[in-house]
């Protein structure tokens, strides 16, 4: 047993490990067991595993793979900044289009409130007389004839009746 613990030691010096197999204690020796089974740091090993992996893949890659890689990664860098800047311009744009529109709207709502005060102040002027006159006031009472539009004559004769002997009301 001495005879192949020496072999082992001699074997693993010329190998270039550091300690003997026999020099570990037996926490360390669990330790490396548990560690080759992947139990207590798998973070650790799978940060390794990566940055091995990376290494392959650059030492498999040619140069002018990894040079045409590194300029893809680059050009999409600059087209996403370019696209969010495109995205705040655009955000601005609209948000000063939709300013314009409150703006013109309320101009729109205050012209008509204008447009509708005239006629309703016409309305209450004219108020100051029977409901006949006002009727009158407001209807067409020109005579004007044509044969695309209905005729209104008689309409025209009973509002006019009316005007001149109204209805006795009870």
């Amino acid at each position: 047993l001495a005879q192949h613990q020496d072999e082992i030691e001699g074997i693993e010096g010329e190998e270039g490990l550091e300690e003997p197999l026999h020099s570990l204690g037996t926490g360390e020796l669990n330790e490396e067991v548990a560690a080759v089974n992947g139990e207590p740091s798998q973070e650790n090993d799978a940060d390794a595993y990566a940055a091995i992996s990376q290494v392959d893949q650059q030492n498999q890659e040619p140069d002018i793979i990894r040079k045409w890689r590194e300029e893809q990664i680059k050009h999409l860098e600059e087209l996403d900044a370019n696209s969010c800047k495109a995205e705040i311009e655009w955000r601005e744009k609209a948000k000063k289009e939709l300013e314009d529109w409150y703006t013109q709207q309320e101009e729109q709502i205050e012209e008509t409130k204008t447009n509708n005060r005239t006629p309703e102040e016409a309305v209450e002027e004219v108020g100051s007389g029977s409901d006949w006159e006002r009727v009158l006031l407001l209807c067409d009472m020109n005579s004007k004839s044509s044969k695309q539009s209905k005729d209104v004559s008689r309409m025209r004769s009973v509002i006019i009746s009316l005007n001149q002997m109204p209805l006795a009301t009870k």
